[in-house]
């Protein structure tokens, strides 16, 4: 008989318990860490997470566990679902407890905000000599949970670490690509959580449909843009972890960056609306990483930039459209 494979899953979030739903429908026995024990207890006893995923059941083979090593005991890969804020700090803490030939995934979406670094960044300073990657792609986790169709990338350094973790997560309903392109699949995922902002505040302000579709198709210039001087490849960005994510994250009231957009354009502040999502708003911190990189490296974004200007300095929604509008006329390709 084969052996299952083991992941050891840090992070019982929404989309950490998505994931393993996936992984264990798959066959794989998982290792869930939550760094909260009353909420791990919680799962337990209760065979779901009632905080993020009520009413749908964990089976057996999700065993959560509110101890690092614990979670690691017989692992053959590690997947990381946390939110980037948190990225580096945790991987200080995982790495006396990890075996150095043990390969690192993750599917948490953003960058370091001061140093303006992409997460495989933070994976090669902590955790040097490891194989690692990627996942990302247009997917919310209650849909996952519920095994919906669905399609996600899977970028790694080593192809066949990507090859093998991405079976672990394909099937009939979740189908898994391969890349070997880290930087494009980790961009897509993180500069469409401020783009979904931007949407959702033009939508907020009772801006229409014209507007939308003009924000999504200048955001994914942007992208590119950014892309091409970070070595992305374009047609990542074109592919699942970018247009795919960009629009699913602008057009659908799940997205949790959208939401904030919205409360943001109805007049909320910052903090009201943040209240008001109750979770993680990847693209409140994204906005400041990415306007700090385009200064650095003088790349033009300009919606991206007014939405950091939004978000930072109080500037006024509608002032903020007003910049765009007014930008001189030019080519649509440059």
């Amino acid at each position: 008989m084969e052996k299952k494979s083991t992941v050891a899953l840090f992070g019982a979030g929404s989309w950490g318990t998505a994931l393993a739903l996936q992984l264990a429908r798959n066959g794989s026995i998982v290792n869930l860490w939550g760094h909260q024990a009353d909420h791990i207890d919680s799962m337990i006893s209760a065979n779901e997470n009632s905080t993020y995923l009520p009413g749908i059941f964990l089976p057996s083979t999700i065993r959560p566990t509110a101890s690092i090593a614990g979670c690691l005991v017989d692992a053959d890969v590690v997947l990381i679902a946390i939110p980037s804020k948190a990225f580096r700090t945790f991987l200080k803490l995982l790495k006396p407890f990890i075996d150095p030939t043990m390969s690192v995934f993750w599917a948490s979406k953003g960058f370091e905000i001061d140093s303006g670094k992409l997460l495989h960044e933070l994976v090669m300073e902590e955790l040097p000599g490891h194989n690692y990657g990627v996942v990302s792609g247009p997917t919310f986790a209650t849909e996952v949970a519920k095994s919906l169709p669905a399609a996600i990338t899977c970028a790694g350094n080593d192809g066949s670490t990507a090859k093998y973790f991405s079976s672990l997560l394909h099937g009939s309903r979740f189908r898994c690509y391969t890349s070997d392109d880290v930087i494009g699949v980790e961009l897509g995922g993180a500069l469409k959580n401020i783009l979904a902002i931007a949407v959702g505040t033009a939508d907020g302000l009772g801006f229409g449909a014209n507007t939308r579709a003009a924000l999504i198709t200048r955001g994914l210039a942007e992208v590119m843009r950014l892309g091409a001087e970070l070595g992305a490849r374009q047609e990542t960005l074109m592919g699942l972890a970018g247009l795919g994510d960009l629009i699913l994250s602008c057009t659908d009231d799940q997205s949790r960056n959208r939401r904030f957009g919205l409360a943001i354009g109805q007049g909320k502040t910052v903090e009201q609306a943040v209240f008001e999502v109750k979770q993680t708003v990847e693209g409140l911190r994204a906005a400041k990483a990415i306007y700090l990189i385009a200064q650095k490296m003088r790349v033009e974004l300009p919606i991206m930039e007014q939405t950091y200007h939004v978000l930072y300095n109080n500037k006024d929604p509608r002032d903020a459209v007003k910049a765009l509008e007014d930008r001189p006329q030019r080519s649509e390709l440059n």
